[in-house]
């Protein structure tokens, strides 16, 4: 078993999330969990845009994620929710990949995105609660080469060449998001590559300001002062943001991030809505 720290205000986390049914270790829980969990807890980088540190010790993680009201990307993300469920008596796996999505066929990518391997019983799952604007909002059975359902798109995993394809379809096609195997990952793994995506000057999570959240019928995507908004029809509604009051106000009322206590949140904002588009 991986050593990274599991202790947690349960109670604390349930109250963040909405989430107030059974805490027993079963699917049923895992997916009630999880669906709270995406809806209630954005993925956003506010930290790495403002060059800010991105910790991943639980302490840190329960204040920023749970204390805070605010938000992580997928090492916070799914770390977190590691706590959650080992402390409810889940067997859990600790796993990475590489990102192939909007990427070239053929690109090769360090494995810069954490995931989890659940057991219940005699079945696994695939638990993913941080990446981004195609976050799983409900585990995925790890079955290869079937379609399934979720309350958003659908998603598969392909088996190739030894390793996991994890794709959504969108627009009518099959879209690569990621590739892993899986080979357990440890605290420091997780630590070497969270302080490349978070510090390295051409990392997209440095040099670009990301928020997503999955809603009822939708899928709320921020990049810069670009708000998009992806309906489950297929259509979708942008909006630029010209005014730090609105990206403010988005990053609030969409995103539901606490913001009061980002120190330079409001000169970044700014320079956003000063670039040319």
């Amino acid at each position: 078993m991986a050593s990274i720290p599991t202790e947690i205000n349960l109670d604390a986390y349930f109250q963040r999330i909405g989430y107030n049914g059974d805490r027993t270790p079963t699917l049923k829980t895992l997916q009630a969990i999880h669906l709270h969990h995406t809806k209630a807890i954005a993925f956003e980088n506010l930290n790495s845009f403002l060059q800010q540190p991105v910790l991943l010790d639980i302490a840190s993680l329960q204040q920023k994620l749970i204390y805070e009201n605010r938000g992580g990307y997928c090492f916070e993300q799914n770390s977190l929710l590691r706590s959650v469920l080992i402390s409810l008596g889940f067997q859990v796996k600790n796993l990475a990949a590489r990102v192939l999505w909007n990427l070239p066929e053929g690109t090769i990518t360090p494995r810069s995105h954490m995931l989890l391997l659940v057991n219940i019983d005699t079945e696994q799952y695939i638990v993913d609660v941080g990446f981004g604007g195609l976050t799983l909002t409900v585990p995925l059975s790890f079955t290869p080469n079937i379609e399934q359902n979720t309350t958003h798109e659908q998603f598969r995993l392909l088996w190739v060449d030894q390793t996991y394809t994890m794709q959504a379809y969108i627009a009518q096609e099959w879209t690569s998001l990621y590739r892993f195997d899986l080979q357990e990952q440890h605290l420091p793994d997780y630590q070497v590559s969270n302080w490349y995506v978070s510090t390295h000057p051409n990392s997209l999570f440095v040099t670009t300001l990301i928020a997503a959240r999955p809603d009822v019928n939708c899928r709320y995507a921020l990049r810069n002062n670009q708000l998009t908004t992806h309906y489950l029809d297929g259509s979708k509604e942008q909006r630029l943001l010209t005014r730090i009051k609105d990206l403010r106000t988005v990053l609030e009322d969409i995103f539901l991030l606490e913001l009061s206590a980002i120190a330079g949140l409001d000169d970044a904002l700014q320079l956003l809505t000063e670039q040319p588009n």
